[in-house]
């Protein structure tokens, strides 16, 4: 099933080659001018494109300040460490799950070798 993401600026532009590749509909926040933005603006414009947000921006995964109920889901990639290869890996990781559990409202944190999620 094809999916809308938006990608922030944090993520090697081969994460959205990858996503493209594999069917899905991904934007990024640098082609959309909203790099180095706040946030809460970059989540108003996934929510408005009804778009998942994916990240490896651990502050917004602050449930406090960005509640799941707010917004369609957001991916918090963390891989071991922040070369291509891995975070592709835990991407790649992350879009074989989501074709059996949903991200809508909710939060992902994804791990090379497990994901939690929070609703």
């Amino acid at each position: 099933m094809s999916a809308r993401f938006k990608l922030d600026e944090t993520l090697p532009r081969e994460a959205r080659v990858f996503l493209a590749d594999a069917g899905h509909d991904a934007h990024s926040v640098s082609h959309e001018r909203l790099g180095g933005g706040p946030d809460a603006r970059v989540l108003e414009a996934c929510l408005n494109e009804d778009r998942i947000l994916v990240t490896l921006n651990l502050d917004i995964a602050d449930i406090r300040g960005y509640p799941p109920s707010s917004h369609r889901g957001i991916w918090v990639l963390r891989p071991a460490t922040q070369s291509i290869e891995n975070i592709l890996a835990v991407l790649r990781g992350a879009v074989a799950l989501s074709a059996k559990e949903p991200t809508d409202r909710r939060l992902w944190i994804v791990e090379e070798t497990r994901v939690r999620i929070r609703e």
